[in-house]
């Protein structure tokens, strides 16, 4: 059966032996190391950040051809091309965020440091 309630007697023993038990757990157990650009960041926030960039690509681009249109006179139509070109810049620094993902850090592949 288990003890009757304890008045504190036993407490100081108790603390010890928890950390004494941390102390093991931290020796044996590694830690999580961030080997990549964005391994700090958890997924939530990448995933926040990819809307954002389509959503900001959409309303530059809606706003771009909203503007040339009131200035030439073609309403619609320059909105929606631009509207369309705002999603395809989105997607594509989108998919530029998605491949930092994976990449180490470190010099990027377009420079080329002699000593």
């Amino acid at each position: 059966m288990a003890e009757g309630p304890r008045n504190g007697n036993g407490r100081d023993d108790d603390t010890t032996r928890l950390r004494d038990l941390e102390e093991r757990l931290s020796k044996v157990t590694s830690k999580p190391e961030a080997s990549g650009p964005m391994a700090g960041y958890d997924k939530g926030h990448i995933a926040w950040r990819m809307v954002t960039e389509i959503v900001a690509g959409i309303l530059m681009g809606c706003g771009l051809g909203y503007g040339l249109d009131y200035l030439f006179g073609t309403k619609p139509f320059l909105m929606i091309l631009f509207i369309f070109l705002g999603f395809a810049a989105g997607i594509k620094t989108m998919m530029r965020t998605a491949s930092e993902l994976d990449t180490k850090p470190g010099n990027a592949p377009e420079t080329d440091e002699r000593d």
